[in-house]
């Protein structure tokens, strides 16, 4: 089973964080939320209040990640940006050549990183100057080698698909959404 780590900080969106989730779970990968607050309580950018499944600080480590995940939201982003202890572990974790993800403002954490320059990303319209050297798509999803970036919002779903798949399989990933009616709203549009 794939192990995911998604981090939350102060101002997070709440939707970027928990669709993901909810599919990831639904599709058998162990994800764990992880604060970077200090506490296990972390305040979301529209006054929501989640529990972590772990505190940073706390922690042994994050070495059985196959997966790094952030989620966007002003300031949860520039809290994450701000953590030295996450930006360490992206910059290993990336090193090693595993799966990150980041959706909204959060490719900029990325991007400050270095992590993006010279490949394909996407983020919240506005936040691209923080993508450094990376080429813009303003795709929903962009996914690029071990690299997986959400625009905004309403990509959160097929952000969380994507990367379901990557850690899966496409039949997982058709499954779940079947059964979240999600093909039925495809349908709509």
């Amino acid at each position: 089973m794939a192990k995911v780590y998604e981090f939350l900080a102060n101002g997070f969106e709440e939707i970027e964080a928990l669709a993901p989730l909810d599919i990831l779970r639904r599709g058998g990968v162990d994800v764990k939320t992880v604060s970077i607050t200090g506490s296990e309580f972390v305040e979301s950018a529209h006054g929501v209040t989640v529990k972590a499944d772990l505190i940073f600080e706390n922690t042994t480590g994050f070495g059985d990640a196959d997966m790094l995940m952030i989620p966007g939201g002003m300031p949860g982003a520039a809290n994450l940006n701000a953590h030295e202890g996450l930006r360490n572990l992206f910059l290993t974790h990336n090193e090693q050549h595993k799966l990150i993800g980041a959706i909204c403002a959060a490719p900029m954490v990325l991007g400050s990183l270095g992590i993006v320059k010279g490949r394909k990303a996407t983020c919240y319209p506005g936040f691209e100057k923080f993508l450094d050297g990376a080429s813009y798509t303003a795709e929903l999803v962009t996914v690029d080698d071990n690299i997986t970036t959400g625009k905004g919002p309403a990509a959160s779903f097929m952000y969380g698909f994507c990367i379901l798949e990557q850690l899966t399989s496409k039949a997982v990933a058709e499954d779940v959404k079947a059964g979240m009616l999600i093909n039925e709203l495809i349908a709509l549009h």
